[in-house]
């Protein structure tokens, strides 16, 4: 190879990956309704009623603290760089298997998710997106007592301070996905509570599996029926490592499991962590 062919190469793959950049950063943008200090391609911001000026800030936004009314995740900008940057080392790796997240309200990190595909022309490999589409479980708080708050009239109370339904159809989330042009064959769609889908699934193979399910039966279950179709150097990321019956489904899983490997904090409520054995 000539230098001039090394050097045209060179230039095509910085173009390609400059473009691959701007496309995910703006489809950050685009989710969050959030950028740069302010709102982004959204209406005034609607907060949760226990919120003041004093206690709440755009900076929230970012750190996912709470979502804008419009927006299409409630995750905030680091946590959906963690989710590229567990998906863009797994594609480098060859590390096997789909992406895949349990709870998913409007699908904002799962369209990232198909998007960051696209960005890297992966085209054999799928996003799955389960989600009971009709809001959280009733708690099985007999059989899971760690559960008990959710059940309480706090519970409640805290989501209907909220300004949007935690209640998303699947309908709308298709329309979503499609808003963006992300819904095709490589999308999977899991409906119903994991409690029913999630160890009949068809998934086979993981290469990141996102656990967003609040409570510790919904961590439970997708720990105990996807983490051995987890490829070893995958990821586990859980998202609502800030909430006690959460935590204590990851400690009591990994204690039974004896996994050992570090978790590593995203932000104020995610971590996650590479698998490192079978």
């Amino acid at each position: 190879m000539s230098v001039d062919q090394e050097n045209s190469r060179t230039h095509e793959g910085a173009a390609w990956a400059a473009s691959r950049d701007a496309y995910l950063d703006l489809m950050k943008r685009c989710l969050t309704r959030y950028g740069d200090g302010e709102i982004f391609l959204a209406g005034p911001l609607e907060k949760p009623t226990w919120a003041t000026d004093d206690s709440t800030t755009m900076q929230d936004l970012a750190e996912g603290k709470y979502a804008h009314q419009d927006a299409d995740t409630m995750l905030g900008w680091y946590r959906l760089d963690n989710v590229r940057q567990c998906m863009e080392r797994a594609l480098e790796e060859g590390i096997p298997g789909d992406f895949v997240e349990t709870g998913v309200w409007r699908g904002g990190t799962c369209m990232f998710m198909r998007a960051v595909l696209r960005a890297w022309d992966v085209r054999d490999r799928a996003v799955w997106v389960a989600d009971s589409f009709n809001g959280f479980p009733p708690p099985d708080v007999e059989q899971y007592p760690a559960d008990a708050r959710f059940a309480s009239p706090l519970a409640q109370q805290s989501l209907d301070a909220m300004p949007y339904s935690h209640s998303i159809g699947l309908a709308e989330v298709q329309s979503r996905f499609r808003r963006y042009g992300l819904l095709d064959d490589q999308v999977r769609f899991l409906p119903g509570y994991f409690r029913d889908t999630i160890p009949q699934s068809p998934i086979e193979q993981v290469a990141v599996l996102r656990l967003d399910g609040d409570l510790y039966e919904s961590t439970d279950v997708v720990l105990r029926h996807l983490y051995d179709r987890l490829s070893v150097g995958g990821y586990c990321i859980i998202d609502d490592y800030s909430l006690d019956p959460c935590v204590r489904a990851v400690e009591d899983f990994r204690a039974e499991r004896g996994i050992t490997d570090p978790i590593e904090k995203i932000d104020w409520t995610g971590v996650y962590w590479r698998k490192t054995a079978a």
